[in-house]
């Protein structure tokens, strides 16, 4: 089990960070803000990542040769600065705050896919630096390519699987037996529910479904994005207080957009915090061992209190 890392005490501004107000210039141009005014002081701010892992320069070629297959590193590749705010990572902020960051999360989710070169979009977050973030400063990014990943592409295969076999969506029937009976669930609402993995790679892994059926997350509605916003934070503020701050990445697992009505998938956020490192069993074999069973995640994480006045074991 890895060290957990005591919450810094950081300050509101930092004269150098490049996502801190006032330094604007020291990042590309922006793609798009909330709000949108540029007289109004922003509450989130789109740019192109400076040191992308993706071009929007290049072509999307692809070239076979022999058992070799490639494709140019098209791509988009932005930020998305959660908030002015150095010092306020998502776990702090206010849940109206959030539903501003994933309504821009849904607004690039959409205007991305609708480029007909782009296949897919993957929205992330890294937070600490074991999860791979390079600056303090709290950020979302986002990614998109021109090819679906094979990840994803095997979970799309799955589901369009069981369904063909069964008849219904794997993930639908799973949440309604999960939240029959209650062991994984770690909070819900009359629209999401967030719930420890039955067997999960790592300790924590916690993931958040809609209750309503939805292929991928741009159809998402601004009621939805309230309540997600609601059981994201409070996930992450349960996460932060009860297991001292760890480093943690979320992602938003998605279809891609052309798979909008389609009955097998269902898209979910997946939080999973770093609190084991993956060593040579892992990489060998492909197995993991986790020393925490996900009904232990779920009751510990429902004791944490992070409302004031809310009780332990209210799951709020």
């Amino acid at each position: 089990m890895a060290t957990h890392r005591s919450a810094q005490s950081l300050p509101s501004f930092v004269e150098t960070c490049p996502f801190c107000p006032a330094n604007e210039s020291k990042t590309p141009p922006e793609v798009t803000r909330f709000p949108a005014d540029v007289n109004e002081p922003w509450a989130v701010r789109v740019f192109p990542n400076k040191f992308a892992a993706v071009s929007s320069e290049v072509e999307p070629r692809r070239n076979l040769q022999h058992l070799w297959r490639r494709v140019n590193g098209f791509g988009f590749h932005e930020v998305i600065v959660d908030s002015p705010d150095h010092a306020a990572c998502m776990a702090l902020l206010p849940d109206a705050h959030v539903a501003k960051i994933l309504g821009v999360f849904k607004e690039r989710f959409n205007a991305l896919s609708c480029d007909h070169r782009i296949n897919h979009v993957t929205i992330f977050k890294n937070h600490g630096a074991d999860a791979g973030a390079s600056l303090q400063h709290p950020h979302s990014q986002i990614i998109a390519t021109p090819v679906i990943p094979s990840q994803v592409r095997h979970r799309l295969h799955e589901a369009l699987r069981h369904f063909d076999e069964v008849g219904e969506c794997m993930f639908c029937h799973m949440v309604e037996g999960e939240v029959a009976e209650q062991t994984r669930v770690v909070l819900k609402t009359e629209l999401f529910v967030a719930m420890e993995v039955f067997a999960a790679a790592t300790p924590f892994a916690t993931h958040i479904f809609p209750l309503r059926h939805m292929a991928s997350f741009g159809e998402i509605t601004a009621a939805e994005i309230s309540d997600l916003a609601r059981v994201l934070r409070r996930l992450l503020a349960k996460i932060y207080v009860g297991l001292e701050n760890p480093d943690l990445n979320f992602t938003v697992r998605s279809a891609p957009s052309d798979y909008m009505g389609a009955r097998h998938f269902h898209w979910y956020v997946s939080v999973i915090p770093r609190l084991t490192r993956v060593a040579g069993f892992e990489l060998g074999s492909g197995m993991f061992i986790n020393t925490v069973l996900p009904e232990a995640a779920a009751e510990f994480l429902r004791g944490v209190s992070v409302e004031k006045g809310a009780g332990a074991g209210s799951g709020q």
